[in-house]
C-alpha cells in the first residue's frame, strides 16, 4: 500500500501500470505456449481506472500478445471504484467490452453504496481479508460474510475470500458457499516458474 500511493505521489503509477501489464500478457503468453490455461489478475490503480488511454493500451496488448480475454483479469479495490463512481462505470463497461473478468477487490472496506454495486458490470467481489481473518472468532464478521456471499451471489457475482489462512476458517467459508478461496493456506507468494510444481503439490 505504502509503494503504490508513493508511485502515485510521484507521477509514476502509470509508468507502473504499462510495465506489469507488459509483464503480464507476457506471461499468459508464455503459459499458453506451454499449453497451460492459467488465467492472471491483475491491479489497477484508482489512477489507472481514471487513465482515458488505459483501455485502448490494454486492448492493444490482447492483440499483440494474441491472449484470450479470460485468461487476463482486472482488480480493482472498492474505495477506487467510489471515488467517481460515473467515471468508474464508463471505463469498466469499456473493460467489459473486451471480455475480461473484472474483480472488486477489498469489498467491506471502501463504503460502496448497494445502488452502484448493482450497476458495476463487475463478475466477482473479494470479501477484505479483515473479515475473513476475523470471522472464526468475531460473529460479527461471520455474518457480514455471509450476508455478503449471499449478496454477491443474488447479484449474479462469484464471491472470493482474501486472506485465508487456516483450514478452519477454510472450512466456514466452504459452509457459506463462498466460491474461491485466497491466501497463504493455499500459498505463499511465489516465482511463476514454480507454479507448476504447486500445482501438482497441491492437487
Amino acid at each position: 500500500m505504502e509503494f503504490i500511493q508513493l508511485a502515485e505521489r510521484a507521477g509514476m503509477i502509470t509508468p507502473l501500470t504499462n510495465w506489469i501489464l507488459e509483464a503480464a500478457f507476457s506471461q499468459s503468453h508464455a503459459w499458453r505456449k506451454a499449453g497451460l490455461d492459467w488465467p492472471l489478475a491483475v491491479n489497477l490503480s484508482a489512477h489507472d481506472l481514471y487513465d482515458p488511454a488505459i483501455v485502448d493500451r490494454i486492448r492493444a496488448l490482447f492483440s499483440r500478445w494474441d491472449v484470450a480475454p479470460e485468461l487476463i483479469q482486472f482488480e480493482l479495490t472498492e474505495s477506487a471504484l467510489m471515488s467517481d463512481p460515473a467515471a468508474a462505470i464508463e471505463t469498466l463497461s469499456a473493460l467489459k467490452r473486451l471480455n475480461v473478468k473484472l474483480f472488486i477487490d477489498d469489498y467491506g472496506t471502501g463504503y460502496s453504496s448497494l445502488s452502484y454495486l448493482q450497476k458495476l458490470p463487475v463478475d466477482a467481489i473479494k470479501i477484505d481479508q479483515s473479515f475473513v481473518q476475523a470471522m472464526v472468532a468475531s460473529r460479527e464478521s461471520g455474518v457480514i460474510i455471509s450476508s455478503t456471499i449471499e449478496l454477491g451471489h443474488r447479484l449474479g457475482m462469484e464471491v472470493v475470500a482474501e486472506g485465508v489462512e487456516t483450514r478452519e476458517a477454510w472450512n466456514c467459508l466452504a459452509a457459506l458457499g463462498c466460491d474461491v478461496a485466497q491466501g497463504y493456506l493455499i500459498s505463499m507468494p511465489m516465482p511463476a516458474a514454480q507454479l507448476k510444481q504447486w500445482e501438482r503439490g497441491w492437487v
